[in-house]
């Protein structure tokens, strides 16, 4: 019996050990400023270490734990979405505490293309306005409703989910993930935005080499599409 329960031991640890490193660590102390005179801040970012040390807490203000930046909507795109998004690289505070935010509005029949966060669950609070919201199972069951100010829907880690206004006015949305670097992939750049050759896309979407061209000159920086067509 006792080479049974030893491999069972070693395969609870295994999955415990993947389980660990799919989320964010616990911190170990309160909070952790980085202290930027020593290490760049832009490296704090890093999912699993953190490169820059704390400062000193004698040295630590209110001012590190606010964030001003979310009174007003950034610059829209040509998908009439605005994304702020927010972590430990803007707010120091945010560093070890395993979350961050996203602030996000829709002009009216404006979208937030599908999407998902491979490290993190969304929980997404409407502010203001009316938002088609919802996600796609492993099933590719669809999971979506009209949501109003006040309400909030949560999209499972992982799994591609969307966002269309369907007001009469801007939608105000407010993100927050459980990790401090969620990652964004959406999925339209990933697809023509990559780099993935013509031929396979081809034949997954059932497109032509010319719809295929459109849709890389729309997600696709001009001097590498040109490098695409030399492969």
């Amino acid at each position: 019996m006792y080479p049974k329960v030893h491999f069972v031991f070693l395969i609870l640890c295994f999955f415990h050990y993947h389980a660990t490193l799919a989320s964010d660590p616990d911190p170990v102390q309160d909070f952790c400023i980085p202290n930027t005179r020593i290490n760049p801040f832009r490296r704090i970012s890093r999912r699993f270490e953190n490169t820059s040390p704390c400062k000193s807490s004698t040295e630590v203000t209110p001012d590190d734990f606010v964030f001003s930046g979310l009174k007003f909507p950034g610059n829209f795109t040509d998908t009439g979405l605005s994304a702020i998004s927010v972590n430990p690289t803007v707010f120091p505070g945010l560093n070890t505490q395993g979350m961050s935010f996203v602030r996000a509005d829709l002009q009216v029949d404006g979208i937030n293309a599908p999407h998902f966060h491979p490290r993190a669950t969304e929980v997404a609070f409407v502010i203001k306005g009316r938002v088609y919201s919802g996600f796609v199972d492993s099933t590719n069951r669809v999971f979506a409703k009209v949501i109003e100010q006040g309400e909030v829907m949560v999209f499972p880690r992982g799994l591609v989910h969307f966002q269309m206004n369907v007001g009469k006015s801007n939608a105000t949305i407010f993100g927050s993930f459980n990790s401090q670097n969620p990652g964004n992939l959406k999925i339209p750049s990933a697809m023509f935005g990559s780099g993935i050759k013509d031929e396979l896309l081809e034949k997954a979407f059932g497109l032509t080499l010319r719809q295929i061209g459109i849709m890389r000159r729309r997600f696709f920086p001009k001097r590498k599409v040109k490098t695409l067509k030399n492969l």
